[in-house]
């Protein structure tokens, strides 16, 4: 009986934890729906006022980013700022051919009077951190962009960021990320779709209430004050965007969200890709909680409920960890349940796990109708697509919780860039990309495993008990079948 109640347990407690976030969720919701009645105004810069525009440096790191330089240093010298206020820097620590490809590039784009530089480094120490704070050592703005190497902002995207740094308080501006191959497969489909939850409910939500958001890496502006003031770029975490944020937000730096200005992006389109970034994002993740949770506590200049949800935030990839547990437990709790009768009070706490999940499904549909309309045809296209996403997501919480477990271990490791493909349009292709990951990771065969394990969770659905079966976990298995099944198949054949 030792054992029973271990994974009882351990069961409920995963399974409240899950709870706590989807309140966190439903709360979010609350803010984003308030904040959307709102139409708060704000002091901004007149850039028609030549005494008021301030020296705007634009950063790219890139690495090894061959299929894309092209695209991405055109799209940037279309953007409209006075020229005599505006520098690019590209961040190279590139190692392979396009290094030289870029140069040139760079050098027609010089005599075009446009202020671009190449900055090289001798070594990749402290990866992208290393590569902005490298950078911000010579750079001539007052404000600093940033943009990866698959963002191609529109030419009015400086003219709607940065007037709003006349708030000196402000110390970063974040746009929301588009998506310009959103329907190119199911994995994009599925990666927008999360993606779009995080750039309205999470931010909006966060950001209206005064909670601390994140940068999210690019398609932002940061003041340089704000970046020297909160200790410069540190590359001891995979995401030192989170880091660096939370630093700021610690000094009271205020952080605005443009949830009306879309910087639009290339997702993953080959699952090897989007694994490398999910377990980049997820590990750095817990890195954070581990370096940031005391910080946040002790701090005595923001709120208990800010707080609250700036530990949930830090831990938002720590639930695929309680995903995972709860999944492998389930099937163990199924017996059990059906075995000891008199334990059936216990398995009221299941029901937390459909709570959640209705939680989810309301909040998510919020954002979905934003993007899609709220006809009775798109909520059932949104039905498919919420309850693909849940189980495609559950087929990562292996993956995702080995990164989150490292992470919050403190095994270091490298930063693993995420393969760009230069793909528009569904005639795009990505294959022979040199950048391809050949090798498939051992975690591959257990995600097989255990497609198996929730294949026998669905067969045990018909057999246990004396009543002719117990189905009410059967949902819960089929969509654990079936997530742990693409993800296991796709990582096999690297088809998007």
């Amino acid at each position: 009986m030792i054992l029973e109640t271990t994974i009882i347990i351990i069961y409920s407690l995963a399974l409240i934890l899950i709870f706590m976030y989807a309140l966190a969720q439903l709360n979010l919701l609350f803010n984003y729906l308030s904040a959307q009645r709102k139409n708060k105004s704000c002091e901004t810069f007149n850039l028609n006022n030549s005494e008021e525009v301030p020296y705007v440096t634009i950063q790219l790191p890139v690495y090894n980013e061959l299929y894309v330089m092209e695209r991405l240093l055109d799209n940037i010298a279309e953007i409209e700022y006075p020229k005599d206020k505006l520098e690019i820097q590209v961040l190279d620590d590139s190692t392979d051919e396009s290094l030289a490809s870029t140069a040139a590039h760079i050098e027609t784009l010089q005599k075009t009077g446009l202020d671009i530089k190449h900055v090289l480094r001798d070594d990749r120490e402290g990866f992208k951190a290393g590569a902005l704070k490298e950078g911000l050592k010579t750079a001539k703005g007052e404000f600093i962009a940033i943009f990866d190497a698959d963002f191609l902002p529109q030419k009015d995207w400086l003219q709607r960021t940065i007037p709003y740094f006349k708030d000196k308080h402000i110390g970063v501006v974040q746009t929301r990320w588009g998506h310009i191959n959103r329907n190119y497969s199911i994995l994009t489909r599925i990666q927008a779709f999360a993606l779009d939850a995080h750039f309205t409910l999470e931010q909006v939500g966060r950001n209206s209430k005064g909670h601390f958001i994140n940068f999210n890496g690019t398609a932002g502006v940061w003041r340089k004050q704000c970046i020297i003031d909160a200790g410069n770029w540190e590359g001891d975490t995979l995401t030192e965007d989170l880091d660096l944020s939370y630093r700021a937000q610690l000094k009271n730096w205020k952080f605005k969200y443009l949830e009306d200005v879309e910087t639009p992006a290339e997702l993953p389109v080959v699952i090897s890709a989007a694994r490398s970034q999910q377990f980049r994002w997820n590990k750095g993740g817990a890195e954070n909680f581990r370096k940031m949770m005391w910080r946040v506590l002790k701090n005595e200049n923001i709120s208990a409920k800010t707080k609250l949800h700036g530990l949930l935030h830090l831990l938002n990839s720590t639930m695929f960890l309680s995903i995972l547990v709860v999944a492998i437990l389930s099937i163990p709790m199924l017996y059990i349940k059906n075995e000891y009768t008199h334990l059936k009070m216990y398995f009221y706490v299941m029901s937390f796990f459909v709570l959640s999940t209705i939680i989810f499904f309301v909040c998510y549909w919020f954002m979905y109708k934003r993007t899609y309309g709220s006809s009775l045809k798109n909520f059932v296209q949104y039905i498919v697509m919420f309850f693909t996403f849940f189980s495609i997501a559950m087929g990562f919480s292996l993956h995702n919780s080995i990164a989150v477990l490292e992470g919050h271990l403190g095994k270091r490791s490298e930063f693993v860039r995420t393969p760009k493909f230069n793909i528009n349009s569904l005639t795009d292709s990505w294959k022979n990309n040199k950048y391809l990951s050949k090798n498939i990771s051992t975690n591959v065969i257990f995600e097989g495993l255990l497609m198996l394990y929730f294949g026998f969770g669905m067969y045990s659905a018909f057999v246990v008990g004396d009543q002719g079966g117990d189905f009410g976990l059967f949902p819960f298995h089929l969509m654990l079948f079936l997530g742990f099944g693409f993800v296991f198949f796709k990582s096999l054949t690297s088809k998007a």
